[in-house]
């Protein structure tokens, strides 16, 4: 757990100090579990989105897209469920009126072999991660002291128009689902389109977590990359498509480097299950801070359209022309978030040295697949003069102009700048030297085999594109 934990911590760190990732409102102290991501963190971001809509929506026939508002008609979240049933069990601390899941502290509880009133031996508590620490540890001194568990609503409310009373509250979005499902008649008469399909969206939401926590797993804002496939409305079909769509996404990130060994699939049992669904399947993937939840897949059937059609009084029935009959599809949701994706992607990317690479003891290489990686490609001269630094601007802004991220570095001796890239996970690296001059020629160097080859200026885009295609 401790070298787990500092992992953890070094991939933290990494992510401020290179750009990836910034704690939120920072020269004010912060905000708890908010974040900004910073000019690598937002190219990262972007690449991850891009790929899966590449693969999901570009690459289909059967999927469209879509982007709905994040404020609703406060209706749809009364159609959906949510008003009444997302909510959590919280307790509260008599003493430093801290608030947590109820069962989240059972949970650590259970795993301790404690009841809430006993105490927890020194030794225990130094084996805790520092979320753990907090849920059991009292600033006031000893254990919390809670009370009973009461119902928490999930949702953030907010108030449209001037005045901030019943008849003007409204919602942020907790989920993007919804959003798809009151636009599935519009998607219908706007698209020639036949179920099975499926509708994409990429977008963000927000959910009150009271114990957000572990970096940018789990915070009050985030995004979500998910699909709702409808399908014909039997058991069978909903059935059959959560297997092929459980397939599909552990592929997305088995094909993008995510390794095997770290990546499983749990079913939820009957307690677990979501109001709307018969049946769910997480992916979930080995953190440091434990196996946790990365995607899920889920068997909603008809129950969001029938409760839109119930609640709008509007037709949401999909009209099957080759048997001339009107029915509800059933409907099969595979669904991620993008920022514990893109966490995954870090932790899994993130190599120490041995020593034994070629690359001294402790050297940090992000092994990011080159698709994901926010700098594709780092140019440098290998003196600033002689006219190096000339060719390697031209190499880059043509790179560039091709849509390629590039950075331009002339400072500090190649070895240092190769690790500079390394660290954030630059796939190649290519270095103008005195050759050059003469065979209009350059070296490009692999970051994760440290080979270095000599090709001609020219093949430079030819050659780098390839690379990313296979």
């Amino acid at each position: 757990m401790a070298n787990e934990n500092n992992k953890m911590e070094k991939i933290i760190s990494l992510c401020k100090r290179r750009g990836f990732v910034y704690p939120a409102s920072e020269i004010y102290g912060g905000f708890a579990n908010a974040f900004d991501y910073g000019p690598l963190g937002v190219q990262l971001k972007m690449n991850l989105k891009n790929e899966w809509w590449k693969r999901f929506v570009i690459e289909r026939d059967d999927i469209v897209g879509l982007d709905s508002a994040i404020i609703q008609n406060p209706k749809v979240w009364e159609a959906s469920g949510h008003l009444s049933a997302f909510t959590d069990p919280l307790v509260e601390c008599k003493k430093c009126h801290q608030r947590f899941r109820a069962d989240h502290i059972q949970e650590l509880n259970d795993q301790l072999s404690v009841a809430y009133d006993q105490s927890i031996s020194k030794d225990q508590i130094a084996n805790l991660s520092e979320e753990q620490k907090e849920m059991v540890v009292c600033p006031k001194g000893g254990r919390h002291d809670f009370v009973e568990p009461k119902q928490f609503n999930l949702m953030f409310k907010t108030f449209i128009g001037v005045t901030e009373d019943a008849a003007s509250v409204a919602y942020l979005r907790p989920e993007t689902a919804q959003g798809i499902f009151i636009n599935f008649q519009n998607v219908l008469q706007s698209n020639r389109i036949k179920i099975p399909f499926g509708i994409a969206q990429i977008g963000k939401a927000f959910r009150n977590e009271i114990t957000p926590g572990n970096f940018i797993f789990r915070t009050r804002e985030f995004e979500q990359m998910e699909i709702e496939f409808f399908i014909e409305a039997s058991t069978e079909q909903s059935k059959k498509w959560f297997v092929k769509w459980l397939s599909e996404w552990k592929n997305f990130f088995t094909d993008l480097g995510i390794r095997d060994e770290n990546l499983s699939i749990r079913a939820h049992d009957q307690k677990e299950l979501s109001h709307y669904s018969t049946g769910t399947s997480d992916i979930e993937y080995n953190f440091p801070f434990g196996v946790s939840e990365l995607a899920g897949v889920a068997q909603r059937t008809k129950f969001d359209l029938e409760q839109h059609m119930k609640y709008s009084g509007q037709d949401l029935r999909y009209f099957d022309e080759v048997n001339n009959k009107r029915y509800i599809p059933y409907v099969v949701e595979p669904t991620m978030g993008v920022d514990r994706t893109m966490l995954a992607f870090l932790v899994d990317a993130y190599d120490e040295s041995d020593g034994q690479d070629g690359r001294e003891k402790g050297e940090v290489t992000l092994r990011l697949h080159p698709k994901l990686a926010p700098i594709k490609v780092g140019v440098f001269p290998l003196v600033k003069k002689e006219g190096l630094p000339d060719i390697a601007k031209e190499i880059t802004r043509n790179l560039q102009k091709s849509g390629l991220a590039v950075f331009y570095d002339e400072s500090g001796s190649v070895g240092r700048r190769y690790r500079r890239q390394d660290e954030i996970g630059t796939p190649w690296c290519i270095t103008v030297d005195f050759d050059s001059l003469k065979d209009n020629s350059v070296t490009v160097r692999d970051r994760d085999t440290m080979n270095q080859e000599r090709i001609k200026i020219e093949q430079v885009l030819e050659y780098i594109n390839k690379k990313l295609s296979d």
